[in-house]
């Protein structure tokens, strides 16, 4: 047999190899072709191709994997239990920035399952891999790398506190730093599942300089990013008053009330709730958004919001009016009652009518001048009629009471 013909051989099994790779990476994006991939053995077939000696197709067969373990959580615990991490692992630390970002999609699409798959991850050594790659040139690897971490801490504090230990949180705020704006977002989601658990894993995220960085981009123009700027700072800002304080003091007030009227309706959210963890730690505290012309904008907001959207601004106002007879009149006087009536009426949750009720029962309780306020608006009967409305959980009755 000629040099010649053993050569087109070697290149006809690299040209089937490739074909086979690409071909179950393309099925492994529809759902309704998994259970036919995973019958006919496909784990087991891409397995070996990780350590292809073509990279192309080792980063094919990665993200073949990274799609089958993203769609279903047995599958992803069929490649934890088929040890195929350890290759993972090792090829993050040695191979080129596109197989660290197929590498990367597939630890995180495993670890978004559960924290057992997480701690599996965190386990054979993938996490301080992933710390790493926080430091590559390229922003793909950092956002892909990024991504995976966020996985892992979003499911316990335990897993959270890894991530700090592996001493990714200060790599994650030069990364929010970047141009690049999808970085800045997958970083300050990941920030965000790292501090929302406790006050002390808040407290890391802040003394690597995070709010400061985060608070300048409240403005911007991305409104995906601006959701996850303000879910990272509302579980900062949640925590504590002195973690509070340190959002407040960023100096994002006024500013941030901007972003009660922004076209997207999640950053409409996340904002309120923002204001929300802020507001019901002390009456100084809501003092300060008052005289930010916070109530007028929460006010406003309500009324343009429906459904949960309008949640985390019904009870701004209920922990403002909560503080004192001076900050539940200032509710009061910019129509705050009528709209919490409003969202009574509007709204069918009833989480969304317990809390409307809750916040109207901490305007009316501090004197008889702020319960006039109350009747005058007309709102008992509507009370009336949830407390009596059949099937009315006991929650709501509670609230109403």
């Amino acid at each position: 047999m000629s040099q010649r013909r053993i050569l087109q051989d070697f290149e006809q099994y690299q040209k089937s190899r490739t074909k086979f790779v690409q071909t179950v990476s393309e099925l492994a994006v529809q759902p309704q072709n998994i259970d036919v991939l995973q019958n006919l053995g496909v784990l087991s077939l891409l397995r070996p191709l990780l350590l292809d000696t073509v990279p192309t197709i080792q980063q094919t067969a990665a993200i073949a994997l990274g799609r089958l373990a993203n769609h279903r959580k047995d599958l992803a615990e069929v490649i934890v239990k088929g040890d195929i991490l350890p290759q993972l692992v090792y090829s993050l630390a040695q191979q080129n920035r596109f197989y660290k970002r197929a590498a990367s999609f597939v630890l995180k699409s495993i670890a978004k399952h559960s924290a057992e798959l997480s701690q599996s991850i965190v386990d054979c050594g993938a996490l301080d891999a992933l710390t790493v790659c926080l430091e590559e040139f390229d922003p793909a690897v950092k956002e892909g790398a990024a991504c995976a971490i966020g996985c892992i801490a979003k499911h316990s504090a335990e897993l959270s506190q890894a991530v700090v230990d592996a001493g990714a949180i200060p790599l994650l705020v030069l990364c929010v730093q970047e141009p690049e704006i999808s970085l800045k977002r997958a970083t300050a989601c990941t920030l965000a599942e790292v501090a929302k658990h406790t006050a002390d894993l808040a407290q890391s995220v802040v003394d690597a300089g995070a709010i400061a960085h985060l608070a300048q981009l409240v403005l911007n123009q991305d409104s995906l990013l601006k959701r996850q700027v303000f879910a990272a700072l509302s579980t900062i800002a949640k925590h504590s008053v002195d973690l509070a304080e340190l959002v407040v003091e960023a100096e994002i007030f006024p500013a941030v009330l901007v972003c009660l009227k922004d076209t997207d309706e999640i950053v409409r959210k996340n904002c309120g709730n923002l204001i929300k963890e802020i507001v019901k730690h002390t009456p100084e505290l809501s003092q300060l958004i008052v005289n930010s012309g916070g109530i007028a904008a929460l006010v406003d907001q309500i009324g343009d919001s429906k459904g949960f959207i309008c949640l985390p601004g019904v009870m701004a106002l209920g922990y403002i009016a909560a503080h004192s007879e001076t900050l539940a009149m200032a509710v009061i006087v910019s129509n705050g009652v009528l709209q919490l009536k409003c969202v009574l009426i509007r709204e069918s949750s009833e989480e969304i009518q317990a809390a409307a009720a809750w916040a109207l029962g901490q305007i009316g309780r501090h004197s008889p001048e702020h319960a006039k306020a109350i009747a005058q608006a007309d709102v008992l009967h509507n009370l009336l009629d949830l407390y009596l409305k059949p099937n009315a959980s006991e929650d709501l009755k509670t609230k109403v009471c």
